[in-house]
């Protein structure tokens, strides 16, 4: 079987703690590469046509039948759109629920002394900005990379991630898709190893 050789129309680094954001052409693949491993990376899908036809946990977790993405999870709208597709993962667990870091929630689980540090839902403000978005256009987001186990008595864990240096998941765009990310800034759980580090992000074509 021939494999078509891929044109790389996209290559940017994400710093540590940053946002970032691109359309996503049909057909064209996204590589999300953990550049010194255990780093979250928080994630928001809209369809480019129209952003009110967006990424839904609950649409893609009932059709999935399972809370965590690897693998061939296909991520859908509240409509049933597939915007993306995971093509291949190395990691092999990213979460769906455990949702993003903010300020008051930064100031709820770790106390008040944390209330102005940075968090992933300033980041995707700031960054949905530039595409119209607002508060009312937050999700609940992917977070890939994450590890967040259901223990015993039915509690969320957030605890080491599962991903290390070069790991990456790569998608399909199945419509023209706004990417939307947050970098994670978190430093006061685990899931970026309490030292948030870069990540790539590579569309190829």
């Amino acid at each position: 079987m021939t494999t078509l050789a891929r044109t790389v129309v996209l290559d940017e680094t994400v710093p540590a703690r940053a946002p970032w954001s691109t359309v996503v052409r049909a057909g064209d693949q996204l590589e999300i590469i953990d550049l010194h491993g255990n780093q979250a990376v928080d994630c928001l899908l809209y369809s480019a046509a129209d952003h009110c036809d967006r990424y839904s946990a609950q649409a893609t977790i009932a059709a999935q039948r399972n809370i965590f993405l690897g693998t061939g999870s296909v991520l859908l709208t509240d409509s049933g759109t597939a915007l993306m597709t995971v093509l291949a993962d190395e990691v092999g667990n990213h979460d769906t629920v455990a949702g993003a870091c903010s300020q008051e929630s930064n100031t709820l689980r770790y106390g008040h002394h944390t209330r102005h540090q940075h968090a992933c839902v300033e980041n995707f403000l700031a960054e949905g900005m530039k595409w119209g978005l607002g508060k009312r256009d937050l999700v609940s987001n992917i977070n890939w990379f994450m590890n967040v186990p259901v223990e015993a008595d039915g509690t969320l864990g957030i605890v080491d991630g599962l991903s290390a240096p070069g790991m990456k998941i790569t998608l399909r765009a199945e419509f023209d898709t706004l990417v939307l990310v947050s970098n994670c800034p978190q430093i006061n759980n685990p899931c970026n190893g309490f030292d948030p580090t870069p990540v790539r992000m590579v569309v190829s074509r």
